[in-house]
This record gives structure tokens, sequence and C-alpha cells, in this order.
């Protein structure tokens, strides 16, 4: 990003041109790399299934050249990507490390230098196998991100997720919780852009006005409710709706709210009625890791049944069951 008199935006040339001239960056002790840009640069709001398959593809088709990756990345959806490219990426072993900066690097106090340089040197260590998020000291499982403040320069947590990694005066690892390397054949797995959205309940929610898009179209729902899973009665206006997208072959899938904790549909009366509908349990993952799940489900070309099943499944990492 470069400071405009519409705000900041993204310029190719100059960041280039600032990473190049990094010297820290050309050291003895620093790792080798070679940079790679897409044709247009973004902000990260307008990140798309479409870049996501730019920098998955990037990376497979560079995938036996190479010891690591470091994708750079706007912070806004950055833990949408990461948990992207963890499905993506299928049984990557190489370290995709993802980070950014909260101040943009053309600004004399950026943070992303140091995210940079201790990106650089985790994505060399052979120590992480897994797509993850390095930004304000702390290394995270990338599909248990989430963005966490806008201003400051701790920015994203990982709230169900142990901290992988912390950089001090030396990169301490959490070895117990490190993905072990995968011994399967990596795979790239482009998303199909299919139809999936998000809903978030709050106090007061009209559901009739959510009728028209929970149609035979729309393959996959998120819902994000209150506590372990829990929605307003309301007078059973969202239960017919969930029941009529379960039996055209929606997959309605159930996040909550909170930060931190589990669904557990069921364990209130509330939640019941969404299990009886059809609704399955994202159980602690984040909607993040749920939307990027439900694209890489349906471009497997799945059955219904068999997305639904794997939805409560852990497959990379992204949820305790």
């Amino acid at each position: 990003m470069v400071n405009t008199s519409n705000g900041y935006m993204p310029d190719g040339k100059s960041f280039s041109n600032l990473l190049r001239n990094m010297d820290i960056l050309k050291v003895e002790g620093m790792p080798l790399w070679d940079l790679t840009e897409l044709d247009e640069l973004l902000d990260s709001s307008n990140m798309t299934v479409a870049e996501w398959n730019k920098i998955g593809k990037l990376i497979a088709d560079a995938y036996e050249e190479y010891d690591g990756f470091v994708v750079l990345h706007g912070t806004d959806t950055m833990a949408y990507t990461a948990s992207a490219l963890s499905f993506m990426l299928e049984h990557c072993f190489k370290p995709v490390i993802l980070t950014g900066s909260q101040i943009p690097l053309s600004e004399i106090r950026s943070d992303g230098r140091d995210n940079i340089i201790t990106s650089l040197l985790i994505a060399a260590s052979d120590m992480v196998h897994e797509v993850c998020i390095y930004f304000g000291n702390k290394l995270l499982r990338g599909n248990r991100s989430i963005k966490y403040s806008s201003d400051e320069l701790i920015a994203f947590l990982s709230p169900n997720y142990p901290v992988l990694a912390e950089a001090g005066i030396l990169i301490s690892y959490n070895k117990a919780y490190l993905k072990e390397k995968d011994t399967e054949a990596f795979r790239y797995v482009p998303f199909e852009n299919v139809p999936i959205g998000v809903i978030k309940v709050f106090p007061g929610i009209q559901f009739e006005l959510f009728e028209s898009i929970l149609t035979e179209k729309l393959k996959g729902i998120v819902i994000e409710t209150f506590g372990a899973g829990n929605i307003p009665g309301y007078g059973g206006a969202l239960l017919p709706m969930i029941k009529k997208a379960f039996e055209s072959g929606t997959i309605v899938t159930v996040c909550s709210q909170c930060p931190q904790g589990t669904v557990m549909l069921g364990a209130y009366e509330t939640s019941m009625a969404l299990k009886n509908a059809g609704a399955v349990s994202g159980f602690d993952i984040t909607t993040e890791a749920a939307v990027a799940k439900l694209y890489y489900l349906f471009s497997k070309g799945y059955t219904t049944d068999k997305i639904e099943l794997l939805m409560e499944k852990n497959l990379c990492g992204e949820m305790t069951v």
C-alpha cells in the first residue's frame, strides 16, 4: 500500500522496490528467496475465489523447487485466504506462511519488516509443515486464525488452538501442537465458485428476509448463532427455512459467534431444533474456515451426504471434534 489522495492503495512497483531495497533480506543467515507478484495487486477486501486459486496454483507449480513459501497479503481477509489454502493445498508438508502488516511497508514505522524477516526464517526452518499466519511475533495455524484487531500490531488470534511458535530473542516452537509432516502425495485442489452464504443471528432478526436466498441455488450456508449453537424462536420462522434448504441439498453449518468455545447442537432446546432441521455442527471451527471448507468439499465433487459428514470431521487441523 502507498498513501494517495484517495487513501492507501496497492502499488506493485513501489512494493517490489521497497522489498528489494531491504538490505537485511540479503545478509548472511537469511534464506535465499525469489519474489513472484500477481499481475494485479488488490486491496485484500477485494479477494475472491479466483485470487485464492491463483495463489494456490503459484505455490503448486513451484512446490518442488522451494523449501517453503511466504505469502504477503493484506490483513482484512488474510484468515480467509489462509483457511482456503489449508484445504486447497491438499497434504501440503512444506511451510506456507502468510504475513503482512498493519502499517504499510512504505511507512517509517511499518511492522511489516519484522513480519517478513521472521516469516522467511520460519519458512526455511523445516519446523513447520502446514499453512500458517505469522503476525505480531506469533505463528498461528492458518485455519484456526481470525483477525482480532484493526488497529493493534497483534492483529490475529487463534482462539481455539494454541500458538504454534513465538518469536522473542529466539523463535520458540510449540512442538506438541505443530502438524506432523504429511506423508501422502501433495495435490492442488482449485475451488469452484459455488454459491455460499453467511448469516449472523442477532436479537430481533427477521428470518423471513432471508427466505429468498435459501433456494436450491445456494450450495452452502454458515449460520453464526449465539453461544453453543442457539437461535431465537420467533415463532419458529427459521426452522422451516433450514429444513427446506436441507431438503434442497444446501449444507447448513452452525458456527458460534463466540470466538472461543464450541457449538454443541442439542445441548439446549433452542439448538436441538437446528439439529432436527438438518443443520450440521461446526464445533469450534471459525467462520473463515467453515466457508473455505464448504468451497473445498463442493469442489471435490462429493455428494451432499458426504459433505454433511465431512463438515463434522477434522480434515487438516481446522477443528477439534
